[in-house]
């Protein structure tokens, strides 16, 4: 697994919110499979080379707050962890970006994996709201997730984020193709 954080050209919906995009490695260059195992395989185990690898090769972020793509509260139970909160969590924690549950998943998605980016979409209609509207506002926030592949999660939570006034949002991604 070979780290190669960079910045990412945005799908249009997305880069029309977020200021800033960082990936930490290209999704299929090995990090899919490990990706794979830490969400449905429930491999904790993993997630300390996770944060060793994210010490030694992220850039220095700033944010007010870390805000993780939010887990439907039954998923979360049945996996024992948010994944974006577990991959982050040291690195955020050593920049002393706190992290805020500032979204909820209001109901529970099919997985996305395999899915159009129209089915996409459908699926995630509805499916976040603010959780601390107050904390947000007038904030930079840093959004967190394992993987950006079309974008519609992000999209979605960053939307809410900005109509709660967020002042900024960045984006923070372990694994994506895009460039």
């Amino acid at each position: 697994m070979v780290l190669r954080p960079h910045r990412l050209a945005l799908p249009p919906a997305l880069a029309a919110i977020v200021h800033e995009a960082w990936a930490v490695a290209p999704y299929h260059e090995g990090l899919q499979p490990v990706i794979r195992a830490l969400k449905y395989g429930r491999k904790r185990a993993l997630l300390p080379a996770f944060h060793t690898l994210l010490a030694a090769g992220l850039p220095l972020l700033r944010a007010d707050f870390a805000v993780p793509v939010p887990l439907h509260a039954a998923r979360e139970r049945e996996r024992g962890f948010n994944q974006a909160e577990a991959i982050f969590h040291a690195y955020l924690a050593a920049q002393q970006i706190p992290i805020l549950r500032a979204l909820a998943r209001t109901r529970p998605t099919p997985p996305l994996y395999g899915l159009a980016p129209h089915e996409r979409k459908a699926a995630l209609r509805g499916a976040f709201a603010l959780a601390e509207p107050i904390a947000i506002r007038g904030r930079h926030i840093l959004l967190i997730d394992d993987i950006l592949t079309t974008g519609a999660t992000l999209t979605a939570c960053a939307h809410l984020l900005k109509k709660g006034g967020a002042a900024r949002i960045d984006l923070l991604v372990l694994a994506s193709d895009h460039a």
